[in-house]
């Protein structure tokens, strides 16, 4: 079984496809940046570059990992996520409709569902989110040209039956992020195991699920992240004083944080529920802020990775 991988130098890339090639697929990587499990040196946006592609490896099956994302605002104009992101995808749709394969997966991201009043904390309640979440009003080019992607999807398999399944996966970068909190780059990953993270090992394995369900799902969308400890009901709660509800569910947490120099969150604007995704798909994931917690008792290895050097391969800074 053959498979065509986009973003395979990427991060998620460099863990989905040995991960791909042990459950028995042959593995063909397509990425703008050389790497060791890319064959096809090109950008998804060059349809004709695709179409070479398909021709030369008949891939039976399409995992489109490859995109411009959030810190990529910064160094790419509006129009290269028009081309990369919607052009690219639908790229790949056709040749893969073309070519008759039996599934795709697109790999997207939760950052569509948050809108400007998200993430101001709006309404004075955590919003929690998951796949039935709308209307989604995504606050800048990277959420609307994915948000456009699915859409896309949807459309591809509602007119040519191509099955096709979407992962809305939450946070898993390993670099450091721009918010200015204050805290450390650990610190915050950490936290974010509560309500808005998961590692790239668990996002790998997620692919791997929905690449063997979805010709008996035809078309889902999933979000996927940490399953968070937290209820509904404590929206309100998560929003005011967040530190004293994860007090509440981890009682172990305000020792083993001052022990570290941590600071638990003062205040949590989302929860993304993956409960669908166990559910349908079959998966959970295997990190959780619990198993960080254990690592900070025992001394262990933090169970992510955290990299503030960290440069995506794409960008010259990198090679």
């Amino acid at each position: 079984m053959r498979l065509l991988l986009t973003g395979s130098s990427g991060w998620l890339g460099r863990f989905l496809a040995p991960r791909l090639r042990a459950v028995g697929w042959e593995v063909v990587g397509l990425d703008v940046a050389p790497g060791p499990d890319t064959q096809i040196v090109g950008s998804v946006a060059d349809r004709a570059l695709v179409d070479r592609a398909f021709a030369a490896h008949a891939p039976e099956a399409v995992v489109h990992a490859g995109a411009l994302h959030k810190p990529d605002i910064a160094r790419y104009p509006a129009q290269a996520f028009i081309d990369v992101n919607v052009s690219g995808t639908q790229n790949l749709l056709e040749a893969a409709v073309a070519a008759g394969a039996t599934r795709f997966v697109l790999t997207s991201t939760t950052s569509l569902m948050i809108s400007d009043a998200i993430r101001r904390g709006a309404g004075g309640r955590a919003a929690w989110l998951d796949e039935s979440f709308g209307p989604l009003a995504p606050r800048n080019i990277y959420g609307a040209t994915k948000l456009a992607a699915e859409q896309l999807c949807r459309l591809a398999h509602a007119e040519h039956g191509l099955p096709v399944v979407v992962l809305r996966t939450g946070r898993f970068f390993p670099e450091e992020d721009d918010t200015p909190d204050g805290l450390s780059g650990p610190n915050r990953k950490a936290n974010e195991f509560l309500n808005r993270r998961l590692t790239v090992e668990d996002a790998a394995e997620a692919h791997v699920l929905a690449l063997a369900k979805a010709p008996e799902l035809g078309f889902d969308t999933f979000l996927v992240s940490a399953p968070p400890p937290f209820a509904p009901d404590e929206a309100e709660a998560l929003a005011r004083d967040a530190a004293a509800v994860v007090a509440r569910h981890f009682p172990e947490a305000p020792q083993l944080y001052a022990r570290a120099g941590w600071r638990l969150p003062g205040a949590i604007d989302r929860v993304y529920d993956p409960a669908r995704a166990a559910a349908r798909l079959g998966f959970r994931c295997r990190t959780d802020f619990a198993a960080v917690l254990r690592a900070l008792a025992s001394g262990a290895a933090l169970p992510f990775v955290h990299d503030p050097l960290y440069v995506s391969p794409k960008e010259p800074a990198a090679r």
